[in-house]
């Protein structure tokens, strides 16, 4: 038996009760934080909490050595994942794998950026198009798809969801600065008027926390202001609804100009 355990969005009591119940029917708990992160905790913290020993694997040893279903052919595993419990293709891989080797699997949910950047920011849920990923730039690798993808929701009025790429085994977290330049870059590039300085765009810090951040702007201002800790994500927003740009207003700071284009 392998039990997928989503565990929210920031510290250890984002947990669910139902999380919580299958941890004690476990024989051993394995944990993964390459695909996102926990930042307002500590795996001491988790482990105090749950009274168990947690260890963390690698992606190596996840994906390519598939420790967890190994043991869970002969024990029950519980496995911890950042966010909700499916939304890595890593882990819908696994499920797919624990079927064919005959292992029963139980999916425990929790709370995703992917619904809380919608509600944090005010915008309607139903209004978003594809989700993008924004990743770290290398040599001969600067890939335009984040762009393309807000340029294809765009023709349709939808809102995107920007993530932005994580290399947890660097200690590296990409900012909310580095995927505007990112995105600029990209517009240079191809000048196509989709994202400029004056676009409007929405940070998203530390979702979950206690006191998350969020701020809307101008592209052109938001590029050198200071948004604290991982993790960040964007949402370039579409055309709105008047009541959407009314709670970025009051509640992010978004210049009220925006209130006369919705």
């Amino acid at each position: 038996m392998i039990y997928f355990i989503g565990l929210g969005l920031y510290d250890e009591k984002d947990i669910s009760l139902k999380g919580l119940e299958a941890l004690k029917n476990a024989d051993v708990v394995y944990a993964e934080f390459y695909t996102a992160g926990l930042f307002g905790t500590t795996i001491s913290a988790f482990e105090e909490l749950l009274g168990r020993k947690v260890e963390i694997l690698s992606r190596e040893q996840v994906e390519e050595e598939t420790v967890p279903l190994n043991d869970a052919e002969t024990m029950d595993v519980a496995f911890l994942v950042a966010g909700d419990a499916l939304i890595a293709t890593t882990h819908t891989d696994m499920m797919m794998d624990a079927k064919k080797r005959g292992i029963e699997t139980m999916v425990i949910h929790s709370s995703s950026i992917l619904s809380a950047a919608p509600g944090i920011s005010g915008l309607q849920a139903y209004k978003f198009g594809k989700v993008t990923t924004i990743p770290f730039s290398e040599e001969n690798y600067f890939p335009h798809s984040p762009y393309l993808a807000i340029k294809t929701n765009q023709e349709y009025d939808a809102h995107t969801l920007v993530l932005l790429d994580i290399r947890a085994h660097e200690d590296r977290y990409m900012s909310a600065n580095e995927g505007l330049e990112y995105l600029l870059k990209v517009e240079s590039d191809r000048n196509e008027s989709v994202i400029t300085g004056d676009s409007l765009a929405i940070v998203i810090a530390r979702a979950g926390s206690d006191k998350p951040r969020i701020r809307a702007d101008k592209i052109n201002n938001l590029l050198n202001e200071d948004f604290g800790g991982p993790l960040h994500c964007l949402i370039i927003p579409s055309k709105m609804h008047f009541m959407e740009a009314e709670y970025l207003v009051a509640m992010a700071g978004a210049p009220e100009e925006i209130l006369d284009d919705n």
